[in-house]
C-alpha cells in the first residue's frame, strides 16, 4: 500500500484518516461479490485506475451499501461526492484516483452485533440472558426456526428481514454461552461453515467437473461419506438427518438422500404405482394400528411424489393448512355477520361461504 497515496488523498478530502480505517486496493476486488470490510468502519479504496474496475468496485460495494449511498470519488487532487449508483461514470480514471467510503450506520455489522450480544451477557447487561442456557434457548430457537419459516411461506420480505434477525440472534446468544464456557466462539462457527462450503463445494472452488445439480448432490454426499470415514464414524446415510426435524421435512430427506446413491424408482411411474397401491392398503386395513401403518405408508408414498415434482412436502402442507384457516375463517366471519353462531350453519351454507372464500 502506499501510503504517500493515501496521505494525499485525506488532503484532498480535507480531514485526518478516521481512528478506524479500512485500506483496500481497489484491483483486489475484481473477483469478490460483497464487500471485505464491515460497513460501520470507513474505508478508502486505492488506485482505480479503469472504468472496467470502478465497475466491479461499484459491483461489490452495491453488496453492502444502498444504491444512494455518498462516497467520495478522489482524482487528480479534485474530490467528486457521488451516489453509488453513478460511481462507474466518467472517464479520468489513473493509478492515482481513489474511493473513500464513509461507514454505514452504527450496527449494521456482524461484529457490531456480536458485540451488544457479548453485552447482554456482560455483568452489566441484561439480567435475563444471563441466567440462558443452551438448553433454556433450544425452545427459542424452534420458535423462530418456524417464525422464519412462516415469513418464507408468506413470500412478506419486511417479515423474512427481522425473523431472520431474531434467528441470527439465537445462534450468536448460543456462541457466547459456548465461548463464556469455553468450548468454542462465533468466530469458530463462522470458520467451520467457510470450510465446510469449500469442501463441499469442489466444482466451483476446485477442479472437480459435476453434471448439472444432480451431479451436485451426488458428488455432495460422497464427500460427506468421506468425511465420516476419515473422522471415524460409524453413522450411516440417514444417521445424520436430524430426529427432531418435522415428520415430512424428515421423510423427504431420507429419500432424498437415498435417491442420490441410486435407491430410487427409475421413473415417476413407479412413485404413482405405489401411492395407488398404498391407498387400496388404507382402505382394507381395518385394525387401528394396521390402518394408522398404511396411513403413514401413504404419507411417505406422498412425500416421494413431492420429492419427484421438486416440492417440498412440509411447504406444501404449510401452505394448504394456511390456505384452509384463511378460507374457514371466512366461514366464521360470514356467521357472525349474520349474527349467528357458527355451530347453527348448516352444512350447505357452509359450503357456500367456503366456495365463496375459494372465489375470493
Amino acid at each position: 500500500m502506499d501510503l504517500s497515496l493515501v496521505t494525499a488523498t485525506f488532503n484532498s478530502l480535507g480531514f485526518e484518516p478516521p481512528s478506524r480505517l479500512a485500506l483496500i486496493e481497489a484491483e483486489s476486488l475484481r473477483s469478490a461479490h460483497v464487500p471485505p470490510t464491515p460497513p460501520d468502519v470507513p474505508a478508502l479504496l486505492t488506485r482505480i485506475d479503469s472504468a472496467g474496475l470502478a465497475a466491479e468496485v461499484q459491483f461489490v460495494l452495491r453488496a453492502g451499501y444502498p444504491e444512494d449511498f455518498e462516497v467520495q470519488l478522489v482524482q487528480a487532487d479534485a474530490v467528486r461526492p457521488v451516489t453509488l449508483s453513478r460511481l462507474s461514470e466518467g472517464e479520468d480514471w489513473d493509478a492515482s484516483t481513489c474511493l473513500y467510503v464513509p461507514a454505514r450506520a452504527e450496527g449494521t455489522s456482524f461484529e457490531a452485533f456480536a458485540e451488544i450480544v457479548a453485552h447482554l451477557r456482560a455483568p452489566d447487561g441484561c439480567p435475563w440472558d444471563r441466567e440462558q442456557t443452551h438448553a433454556t434457548l433450544r425452545q427459542h430457537l424452534l420458535e423462530e426456526s418456524y417464525e422464519a419459516l412462516g415469513a418464507m411461506d408468506e413470500e412478506n420480505p419486511a417479515a423474512m428481514r427481522e425473523e431472520f434477525g431474531d434467528l441470527l440472534l439465537q445462534i450468536v446468544l448460543n456462541s457466547q454461552i459456548a465461548y463464556e464456557a469455553g468450548t468454542f466462539a462465533i468466530q469458530d462457527v463462522v470458520k467451520g461453515i467457510y470450510d465446510k462450503i469449500i469442501r463441499r463445494h469442489p466444482h466451483v472452488f476446485g477442479e472437480v467437473k459435476v453434471d448439472g445439480v444432480n451431479g451436485v448432490l451426488q458428488n455432495w454426499e460422497k464427500l460427506k461419506e468421506t468425511e465420516r470415514r476419515n473422522n471415524g464414524e460409524e453413522k450411516g446415510l440417514l444417521d445424520g438427518v436430524p430426529v427432531a426435524l418435522p415428520a415430512l421435512t424428515q421423510s423427504q430427506e431420507y429419500q432424498a438422500r437415498a435417491a442420490r446413491v441410486g435407491f430410487d424408482w427409475p421413473e415417476i411411474a413407479g412413485v404413482l404405482e405405489k401411492i395407488v397401491e398404498e391407498i387400496r392398503e388404507v382402505e382394507e386395513a381395518t385394525q387401528p394400528d394396521h390402518v394408522a401403518e398404511e396411513l403413514g405408508d401413504l404419507f411417505f408414498a406422498l412425500v416421494n411424489l413431492a420429492r419427484w415434482k421438486d416440492v417440498d412436502a412440509e411447504s406444501a402442507l404449510r401452505l394448504t393448512n394456511l390456505k384452509f384457516k384463511t378460507r374457514f375463517a371466512h366461514i366464521e366471519a360470514g356467521a357472525k355477520g349474520q349474527g349467528r353462531n357458527l355451530s347453527e350453519l348448516s352444512l350447505d351454507e357452509m359450503e357456500s361461504l367456503w366456495q365463496e372464500a375459494k372465489g375470493k
